[in-house]
């Protein structure tokens, strides 16, 4: 199939505080406008978050 069936029946259930995407090897202005795009997309609020204590 392409993906174009009824998406009616389907759904995740996300608790507030998770997660939904992170961005790594990018600047952050570049990451911060990619996922304001996406965050119209959703249903929901979203925040932008940066670690700056992150190591990988």
């Amino acid at each position: 199939g392409k993906g174009k069936g009824n998406p009616e029946f389907w759904a995740a259930v996300v608790e507030p505080g998770r997660i939904l995407f992170e961005c790594d090897g990018v600047p952050e202005a570049v990451a911060k406008e990619a996922l304001g795009l996406a965050a119209q997309k959703l249903p929901i609020k979203t925040k932008f978050v940066v670690r700056r204590d992150y190591r990988a």
